[in-house]
């Protein structure tokens, strides 16, 4: 049976089992497939790598709900008033008013 890969290194769980930062640093900041019997089992990604993936992931979020969101109705409001309501700790009200 033939597995996608999705990384230029591979290592088994034995050698992971070796020597495990050796095994990540063999990935140059980049993930290691770590294979059990010749099948991927997992991905060992850098920690550095893992939070710009999660951070990516986030923008990713983001963009996705702004774009959700671009077209909803919009409120003007002062910037005084709403830095007014922000530090006396009430919520700006939908309204465009601090209740």
């Amino acid at each position: 049976m033939t597995h996608s890969v999705l990384s230029q290194v591979v290592a088994s769980i034995s050698e992971l089992k070796k020597n495990p930062m050796g095994t990540v640093a063999a990935g140059g900041g980049d993930s290691v497939a770590i294979l059990n019997r010749n099948e991927p089992a997992f991905y060992c990604v850098p920690a550095k790598t893992y939070e710009a993936l999660m951070n990516r992931l986030e923008d990713l979020e983001l963009i996705a709900l702004c774009k959700e969101r671009e077209n909803d109705p919009t409120i003007k409001v002062a910037i005084d008033d709403l830095i007014a309501c922000i530090c006396s700790g009430i919520s700006y009200g939908n309204n465009g008013h601090c209740p």
